[in-house]
């Protein structure tokens, strides 16, 4: 029998419950902006980024920005973009001074559904962390993601 690091081990509980807490908020938003919306939670969030960008330095960004903010890989993301591009959710157009560049931005369709969307989020995201808190082991993940209160901004090229 080999010894085994009670920090380890713990870490590996942490680790364990904080992917049991994400995969139970996901599920429940995921449900509710289907039912809703139509929406899956990558559609939404990748609605929700672009929707954020502008037209000052710096204000559109590269797919691979967007990829890291909605947490997917370059392809992945492109991929969503067509699906959504297709639904007429987003346009895609040339940079204007780079015409190798392509942005894209969410279409009037798409800020309409994103905006009837973000009271399904927030609500869903509220009834999945009250329904996490009841979990003693998801508790004080559950504290600390209420607690946290950190703008999220996306990451720089």
């Amino acid at each position: 029998m080999t010894a085994v690091d009670p920090a380890l081990t713990a870490l590996a509980q942490g680790w364990t419950a904080l992917s049991l807490l994400h995969g139970r908020i996901e599920a429940h938003i995921e449900r509710a902006l289907q039912s809703g919306h139509g929406l899956s939670v990558r559609e939404y969030s990748l609605l929700d980024v672009l929707s954020r960008q502008h037209d000052g330095e710096g204000g559109h960004l590269q797919m691979k920005q967007v990829a890291d903010a909605v947490v997917l890989s370059q392809s992945a993301t492109t991929r969503l973009v067509t699906r959504l591009e297709d639904r007429g959710l987003l346009m895609r157009y040339l940079c204007p001074t780079d015409r190798r560049g392509i942005y894209t931005n969410v279409s009037d369709a798409g800020l309409r559904l994103l905006e009837e969307a973000r009271p399904t989020n927030e609500a869903a995201l509220r009834e999945a962390l009250a329904e996490a808190a009841d979990d003693e082991r998801l508790t004080p993940l559950v504290r600390a993601v209420e607690g946290a209160g950190v703008p999220m901004t996306v990451p720089a090229a």
